[in-house]
C-alpha cells in the first residue's frame, strides 16, 4: 500500500486540502469545507470523482492510485493545526507550553505568518506537553 500525502491549509473561514504531488494524481484534487472532518470527506470524494473520470477518460494514473491501493495521509499546516484546536486547548495555554508570544501564535493560526521550522517544531512539542500533562492528572 502506498501513502498519498494530502496538505490541509486553513484560508480564512475554512479548512483548505490538496495534494501534495499532483503528477501523482494526474491533476490536481482540491477540497474545502469549515471543519476538519468536513474538509476530509470532501476531499476523499473529490479524489473517488477524480479518478472515475481519469479512469473512464482513459487517462494514466498511477496503479495502485487507479487500483485503490493507498492511504491518505493529512498532514495540517501550523494554521490549519491551531484552528482544529480552538475549543479544546486556548491560545494562550499553547504560548505558555512553547514560550512563543500569543499574539505570535494568533498571526500562524489566521495564516498572516507562517513559522520556521523549528517554531513549528515548538508548537507540536507545546501540544504534546499538554496531552501528556492531561493524562497524567
Amino acid at each position: 500500500m502506498e501513502n498519498l500525502t494530502v496538505k490541509i491549509g486553513w484560508s480564512g473561514n475554512n479548512y483548505s486540502a490538496n495534494s501534495e504531488n499532483p503528477e501523482e494524481l494526474n491533476g490536481v484534487v482540491l477540497a474545502t469545507n469549515k471543519t476538519l472532518d468536513g474538509v476530509k470527506k470532501e476531499f476523499e470524494s473529490a479524489l473517488k470523482f477524480h479518478i472515475e473520470g481519469c479512469l473512464e477518460d482513459g487517462d494514466n494514473l498511477q496503479e495502485y492510485i487507479a487500483k485503490g491501493d493507498y492511504k491518505i495521509n493529512y498532514e495540517l499546516c501550523t494554521s490549519a493545526l491551531l484552528h482544529s484546536l480552538d475549543g479544546i486547548l486556548t491560545r494562550s495555554a499553547i504560548a505558555r507550553s512553547t514560550g512563543i508570544n500569543e499574539r505570535q501564535i494568533g498571526h500562524y493560526a489566521s495564516g498572516h505568518r507562517t513559522p520556521r521550522p523549528v517554531q513549528r517544531k515548538k508548537i507540536l512539542s507545546g501540544i504534546h506537553k499538554i496531552g501528556r500533562e492531561l493524562i497524567e492528572a
